[in-house]
């Protein structure tokens, strides 16, 4: 995360001070003394935030947030001012000010400030990053998520890959992409503008994996869970291979396949024709740093699909949601994404206790607001899409204290 900030002051001997005490906090201080000093350093580039006294002669505080408004709307912007200064910081906050501080400040109370304000930059960067990805990037960067390294070890390696035409063995965690980033390598792949056919190994027969393989003749067959495969289909799937069949094979598996093969649970010829092109896609525990970038996605895929405005997640649900080991990976952050935007409680002891009454309540309540949504904030349509009266409607709207017009857009 950057640690940047820029002080401006008229003040020398103030500017000084704050320059001290963040430098203290560990903070990389700019100080400078005037809003002319500081025009130059402010960029839709800058990757810190800005710490500004409100009075200052020529062109005060005011002035250097709308300013930085217009160059990037996005940068934060904290006020330091006088008790006289106060209904001006109060009016610069409706117009954008990340916070203000009243003179003198606590030095706690000033780097808790900063830090919070470093935290949400840090979050704007790594979204427009993921964004310039998905729009000018290949399959791997607009597909998969994420900022750390572990993730751009897994882009790199799904390009490497992708390029060779060999089978592939991906493998990772439940809930973690695996059907996904198969389909990112296959888009990769020389293949990628032919068919790509994905169906579950469990079941399936020689017959229907030789049917598979020809409608993705020229393309990639996708089995999810390979280890599920029937015994008689895992030779016949060798068998094809080693005559050099025309699609391209792909497998995922979230159990350790070399361990089936060493039990006799699994082919082990297969196996290491398979897992000679190996992908695996790191658990979020291992990228913890990934997960806000993953969650600000899903929330607003969730509320796209729920036809309700994207809302602001606060930093304290972000880092709450990097403690957590997620067992269940991407999917179960997808869920609770969903859960956020519907307004549902993450599950917890206290939610857990909830009787059978209070949990179809919540439900309910997500279910108009997500018909609201869809509907523009029109109740009406709301009533009919959910076949409802709208009486019928209007009662329970009234009973969970939700109101239309919060939804039109």
């Amino acid at each position: 995360m950057t640690n940047r900030v820029l002080v401006v002051d008229d003040d020398a001997a103030v500017r000084t001070a704050l320059a001290q005490t963040l430098e203290l906090a560990e903070f990389d201080v700019v100080a400078v003394g005037s809003f002319v000093a500081a025009k130059d350093l402010i960029t839709p580039g800058f990757d810190g935030v800005i710490l500004s006294d409100m009075r200052m002669p020529g062109r005060d505080g005011f002035h250097l947030l709308h300013y930085v408004r217009d160059v990037d709307a996005d940068l934060p912007v904290i006020l330091l001012t006088g008790e006289g200064d106060i209904p001006m910081a109060v009016r610069a906050m409706a117009d954008g000010a990340f916070d203000f501080l009243e003179k003198p400040c606590a030095s706690a109370d000033l780097v808790a400030v900063v830090r919070r304000a470093l935290q949400a930059r840090a979050l704007v960067r790594q979204t427009r990053e993921q964004k310039s990805r998905l729009e000018s990037g290949d399959p791997a960067a607009r597909m998969i998520f994420g900022t750390s390294p572990q993730v751009d070890d897994l882009r790199s390696r799904a390009r490497s890959v992708a390029a060779t035409g060999a089978e592939v063995l991906v493998t990772g965690a439940p809930g973690s992409g695996i059907s996904k980033v198969a389909e990112v390598i296959h888009l990769l792949s020389p293949r990628g503008q032919a068919a790509f056919v994905k169906r579950p190994a469990a079941g399936l027969t020689p017959q229907g994996y030789a049917s598979l393989c020809q409608d993705a003749v020229g393309g990639s067959l996708y089995l999810d869970e390979i280890s599920a495969l029937p015994s008689e289909t895992q030779y016949a799937m060798l068998e094809a291979l080693e005559q050099g069949q025309q699609t391209r094979l792909l497998v995922g598996s979230v159990v350790d396949l070399g361990e089936l093969a060493a039990r006799g649970g699994f082919l082990a010829d297969l196996y290491y024709r398979l897992e000679v092109m190996r992908v695996r896609i790191p658990a979020l525990a291992e990228r913890p740093a990934d997960i806000p970038v993953l969650f600000s996605h899903y929330v607003a895929q969730a509320a796209e699909q729920a036809g309700i405005a994207t809302p602001d997640v606060p930093q304290d649900h972000l880092a709450a949601l990097m403690a957590q080991d997620w067992p269940g990976n991407a999917r179960s952050l997808m869920s609770a994404a969903m859960r956020f935007v519907l307004g549902l409680p993450e599950d917890s002891p206290g939610a857990t206790d909830l009787g059978l009454a209070e949990q179809l309540a919540q439900v309910e309540r997500s279910l108009l607001i997500a018909a609201l949504g869809r509907q523009n904030g029109n109740a009406s349509a709301a009533a009919k899409a959910l076949k409802l009266p709208r009486k019928t409607l209007y009662d329970k709207l009234a009973r969970y204290g939700i109101r239309p017009e919060d939804y039109r857009r």
